[in-house]
């Protein structure tokens, strides 16, 4: 136990060493003074808390907002000193709001603990005291031998030792570690391979030298030491070695594996990454408003303190005969008096702080999020895959986005890859029907037979067939298990039999078009790889497999041909191949390969090597020495394979086409329109990219493309880049776009990051080629933290879109082929990139809108409730009394006012959805967090501070001064004293606040569902029933009872109602006025959206005019068609009001249901914004 604590205290780290020694099967040696290594248990822990620190540590998370550190100051003082309201004033909202989020995340920890259980607990094989044992995973330890049976999941990071195949190769899938769907090939070294059974691995004698755990999926560096008859073996270990869990066994019956890393050491538990916490726009304006009223909380605490003292200062109101001052009271400390009132006051005004608006902020982004899962128009039926959203707190920021960066490949296109063209020996070729036709020729062929294809395009697409990674599955996979031919499928089934597996769809491509063609590659058996070249098999023993990597861009394989002779075939990017090549057409078939990137093709260079004998001994002995190195293998690797791929013989180049997706065009464009920037960045070269830019529409043809590309010094760039800078200064009428690679961008950022960033937003469009995936990260960071401070978002689909996605403020991921990492490493998950459009246009502007209102609103409403307290303190010689009850108090934010803006916050549309669809240009309306400026907050915050003064002032002339106002018991006739007491008065401003702060939300609210009018008015209903009951019943338990019988008498004055209907039209009715001024003198475009058209406009009636505030069926439309019908004005046998949104096509968004006015249904009672009542003559 205390080495643990120290481990986790940091102090006792668990490895001390660079390499671990894994004693297979756990046989240590004998010998005494071996101390085993400790290693981490294979328990995966992703869960946050525990039972015993839930507590405190959600305590500690909560408490670190700035709000509920507040509250619970506040709380402490209420308990500490003599204040006027009750600590269960603050006690009580701070225990519900730290109680809702406590049950919100402990629910989603309870989820995350529920899945590692099962993933803990599931049922594994190990190989135990000589047999095989089941026990659940969480068991598993570094050393056990583990069986792995077909399409299970790899408990542990397992070295292979053997498979059920004789040659000791397994197959796997390592789609849920880096989205790859290709089979791969794993190997076991064979001193271990022929141990298949359990008697025998118990006998094995091995020990596995490895290096420490690391996140790095692809590099894995070690040796096995087989002891054979006293003899020891010793092998390499690599990547193809490692079995990684969560991977999956394929076409293999059953594996067996030692483990090497166990749980939270394993290559999968260190690559989830620790998200960084993004914050949303709108934390950061709330968290700033948060501090205004913070200071002027302080200032009215201050202030109310002064004017005290300064109030005292006269005899007869510091020591008044009523209230005479205890013998401790006036030799107390001054000081300490100050601050106890200060205090005093602080906690008096202390609601002017909202903590339930962390609450409700939390709920609205929660509940408002299932909107996006639950749209039928981001459902793509294809894949059966829905929209989903992986953070919720990023809502909002859906609408302010500035900037897309996007991938291109599986992105912006299918990543369906279709062969089109390739060029032989400087010669164009295309295919037709199968065949292999020269440019410029047609298929004449009478027959339909293939032309045998001799010399260079023999050997071409050998090469092409031969140089993959490619697997292949078959209708009976079993085939190939045990002993028999490893090839009986080329003569037991034919050639539709199998399909392709591959790691890019490049490569699947590639291989299925020499099968077409008439060369086929039939399948692989150890070291075998067997073609069948026009129907005659030729089986090649594959030597050596140099893999590919983002630094060489090309991976190569070094065969033994069947005439016994040793070649190298390699293909990559034509400029990782065509530097290394010194015969062939070069320079024809770099020509060829511009002509197919011009096209939008992806392209691929191919190129071969023959060895001498002599040549070739020397290849083997540089590449084993490499790799059996322990130290520093990867850099001796690069030197071997830049040793090898060298002196290449250039045999020509492949064209593959990706076809863009559905709409592409159409959401770039849309895009646009709503003043968003689209970046492209890809890894495709520049002449591919400009190509899919301008078929997608991010390139106009008419744009002017400024190009920053292969540079090779900083004084080279910076030159260019100021050249570039003049050119957009001279024509600053055309529009302009720019293309930038990989290299060039490297140079640009290292020192001439403003002089880039000042060309990039001069310009309308930028692509980014030949760019690695850090370097993505790197532009998105380098827009991010510009001074201009924009939003960006990034949509990729693969791994090595991850980076990116995690550095944008926002980030998408697309459900493609290429797996499922960029999904689980984005906030936001779409099927296809065309749903960006409406996830950004409408429920971006949706979601904006609403939380944007919520947050002013909270806080103007928090305004309204303190001020009449502040001001009160003037009418009491500030002896902080309350002007409300304690219960009123406590319940104004968690019960009277929440509802109807938690339900404004859900379901808001200031617009129809379509409209904002058709009219990109309204998101323009609410870029720059325009909704929550300081001019807006201004507005609301002195909005609150006149209603308040409303509140106050008209209960205090109306209701205090005229006693003639009062009947019914509410004068003693005996001395004709007003009896309208402290109460009475507190009671009346809170009944007309409450009423006034709903009904300004409902003038706020533009979409009436039958869930907003129940909230609304039920919430006013609720606080008469509330108030009628906790007045009109002495209840034992309280202490008090100043509210008795209060609600009842003043409500039962026809003065009081007077008062509280003239007080909230007083309120209401200038912003009534103003509303319609502003929307009639300077509209804005999105109330010109709502606004009807002229012709509309001249049928419509007074009647609908006055009721309409929108473009769509208004909230009394049915009530004026009544009307007009009783009027004449419209006939009632005609149907008169037709819906104008017929003419918008598709399906309706989620969130509103169509209603015809004449057919209401009073199950929903849903508004539709979309429709345009109009009335006509039959």
């Amino acid at each position: 136990m205390l080495r643990w604590i120290r481990q986790q205290l940091g102090f006792d780290p668990p490895h001390q060493s660079d390499t671990r020694t894994v004693y297979v099967a756990n046989r240590f040696p004998q010998h005494g003074h071996y101390v085993p290594q400790r290693f981490a248990d294979n328990r995966i822990i992703s869960s946050k808390y525990t039972v015993w620190n839930f507590v405190p540590k959600n305590l500690f998370e909560q408490f670190r907002r700035i709000a509920n550190f507040y509250f619970l100051i506040i709380f402490l003082v209420q308990l500490m000193i003599d204040t006027p309201t009750s600590p269960i004033t603050s006690g009580l909202p701070l225990f519900f709001v730290i109680t809702v989020t406590a049950i919100k995340q402990g629910y989603e920890d309870w989820l995350r603990h529920k899945a590692d259980n099962e993933v803990n607990g599931a049922p594994v094989f190990v190989v135990r005291s000589g047999s095989l044992v089941q026990t659940r995973s969480k068991n598993i330890r570094v050393g056990d031998i583990v069986r792995v049976a077909k399409d299970e999941t790899f408990p542990a990071d397992l070295a292979l030792l053997s498979s059920d195949r004789a040659d000791g190769t397994c197959h796997i899938t390592t789609a849920s570690l880096d989205g790859e769907t290709n089979l791969k090939t794993h190997y076991s070294v064979a001193e271990t391979s022929v141990c298949q059974s359990v008697s025998q691995l118990e006998a094995l004698q091995a020990v596995v030298e490895c290096q420490q755990p690391e996140a790095d999926l692809y590099r894995f560096v070690g040796r096995i030491t087989v002891t054979q008859h006293g003899e020891e073996i010793v092998r390499p270990l690599g990547p193809e070695n490692l079995l990684l869990r969560g991977a999956r066994l394929k076409n293999t019956k059953e594996i067996y594996g030692v483990a090497v890393y166990t749980g939270m050491e394993s290559k999968m538990a260190l690559n989830y990454k620790c998200k960084s916490q993004k914050r949303s726009a709108v934390e950061k304006s709330m968290n700033t408003f948060l501090i205004i009223y913070l200071v002027i909380l302080l200032f009215e605490a201050v202030l109310s303190t002064i004017l005290k003292y300064a109030w005292q200062a006269e005899e007869k109101w510091n020591e008044p005969f009523y209230n005479q001052k205890t013998e401790q009271e006036r030799n107390s400390s001054p000081i300490l008096k100050f601050i106890s009132d200060f205090l005093a006051f602080l906690v008096l005004y202390n609601f002017i702080i909202p903590i339930s608006l962390y609450v409700t902020v939390e709920m609205q982004k929660f509940l408002g999020s299932f909107f996006i899962g639950w749209d039928l128009d981001l459902y793509h039926e294809e894949s059966d895959q829905k929209a989903q959203v992986n953070t919720s707190d990023l809502n909002e920021e859906l609408g302010q986005v500035e900037y897309v960066f996007t991938d291109k490949t599986g992105t912006l296109t299918e990543n369906e890859m279709q062969f089109r063209e390739c060029s032989i020996n400087g010669t164009k070729y295309r295919e037709v029907n199968g065949k292999l036709v020269p440019e410029g020729m047609t298929d004449d062929s009478p027959d339909g037979s293939t032309p045998r294809l001799i010399g260079e395009e023999l050997l071409f697409l050998q090469a092409v067939s031969l140089c993959h990674t490619v697997q292949i599955s078959y209708d009976q996979p079993d085939c190939l298990v045990g002993g028999g031919d490893p090839f009986s499928h080329a003569n037991g089934f034919s050639s539709n039999h199998m399909e392709y597996y591959a790691s890019s769809p490049d490569e699947k491509a590639l291989v299925e078009a020499t099968k077409r063609i008439g060369v086929a590659f039939t399948g692989s058996n150890g070291d075998v790889m067997e073609i069948k070249a026009f129907g005659k098999a030729e089986k090649y023993k594959l030597l050596h497999v140099l893999e590919f990597d983002a630094d060489r861009r090309r991976m190569s394989v070094i065969l033994q041909t069947p005439s016994g002779g040793k070649v190298l075939f390699t293909k990559g990017a034509e400029s990782a191949i065509l530097p290394f090549t010194t015969s062939g057409e070069i320079e024809k078939t770099r020509l060829h390969v511009d002509e197919f990137a011009l096209k939008g093709l992806r392209t691929l260079v191919v190129a071969c090597r023959h060895f001498s004998p002599e040549e070739y001994i020397d290849v083997d002995r540089r590449l084993n020495a490499a790799r059996t190195a322990l130290q520093q293998r990867e850099e001796r690797l690069q030197e071997a394979f830049s040793y090898i791929e060298r002196d290449l013989q250039l045999l020509g180049a492949t064209g593959v086409e990706d076809k863009l997706q559905d709409k592409v065009q159409e959401t770039i464009e849309a895009l646009r329109l709503a003043g968003i920037k689209v970046w492209v960045l890809t890894g495709d070269k520049h002449e591919t990219a400009v190509s899919v830019s301008l078929s997608c529409g991010h390139f106009h043809r008419t744009m002017n493309i400024l190009e920053l590309l292969q540079q090779r010094s900083d004084n080279e760039c910076a030159e260019q880049l100021r050249r570039l800078a003049r050119r957009i200064k001279e024509d600053h009428v055309i529009q302009h776009g720019l293309v930038v690679d990989g290299a060039s961008l490297s140079l640009a950022l290292r020192e001439h990051e403003k002089l880039f960033m000042e060309v990039c937003k001069n310009c309308s469009a930028v692509l980014c080629c030949r760019m690695a995936p850090l370097q993505k990260a790197k532009v998105v960071r380098l827009l991010k933290t510009s001074p201009e401070k924009p939003i960006t978002l990034a949509i990729g689909d693969g791994a090595n879109d991850v980076s990116m996605i995690q550095e944008a403020h926002v980030g998408i991921g697309i459900m493609g082929k290429e797996g499922r990492q960029a999904v689980r490493n984005s906030d936001y998950a779409i099927a296809r990139f065309k749903f960006l459009s409406k996830l950004l246009l409408v429920h971006g502007h949706f979601y904006y809108i609403r939380i944007a209102t919520l947050v002013q609103y909270f806080f103007y409403k928090n305004v309204c409730f303190i001020t009449p307290q502040f001001l009160y303190q003037f009418f009491c010689l500030f002896s902080q009394q309350t002007l409300y009850d304690s219960v009123y108090l406590t319940l104004y934010n968690i019960c009277f006012t929440s509802l109807p803006i938690l339900v404004y916050s859900l379901f808001e549309q200031l617009v129809h959805p379509h409209i904002l669809q058709n009219k990109p240009g309204l998101y323009r309306d609410i870029s720059k967090n325009s909704l929550l400026s300081f001019r807006t907050f201004l507005y609301w915050t002195l909005l609150g501070f006149c209603h308040a003064f409303i509140f106050f002032f008209g209960s205090y002339i109306l209701m205090g001064e005229d006693t003639t106002l009062m009947g019914n018991g509410q004068i003693l006739r005996a001395n004709r004293q007003l009896m309208f007491g402290n109460w009475t008065f507190g009671t009346l401003v809170f009944t007309v606040m409450v009423i006034t702060v709903t009904l300004k939300l409902a003038l706020e609210t533009q979409f009436w569902t039958w869930m907003n009018h129940f909230v609304t008015w039920g919430s006013i209903a609720f606080y008469f029933i509330f108030s009628l009951f906790y007045g009109g019943i002495i209840w034992p338990f309280l202490h008090t009872q100043d509210m008795y019988f209060v609600f009842v008498q003043l409500l039962s004055s026809g003065s009081a109602w007077f008062a509280i209907i003239i007080i909230v039209i007083t309120c209401l009715f200038p912003d009534v006025v103003k509303k319609v001024f502003y929307r009639h003198l300077q509209p804005t475009s999105t109330q010109k959206s709502q606004s009807l058209s002229a012709p509309q406009a001249q049928t419509l009636s007074c009647m609908e005019s006055l009721c309409c505030y929108q473009h769509g069926q208004s909230g009394c439309s049915r009530l004026a068609h009544l009307l007009e019908q009783m009027t004449g004005q419209c006939k009632a046998s005609a149907n008169n009001c037709h819906a104008s949104s017929n003419r918008w096509e598709g399906p309706r968004h989620q969130e509103s249901v169509i209603m015809n006015p004449d057919q209401p249904d009073p199950s929903l009672g849903v508004i539709n914004l979309g429709y345009t009542p109009e009335c006509s003559s039959p």
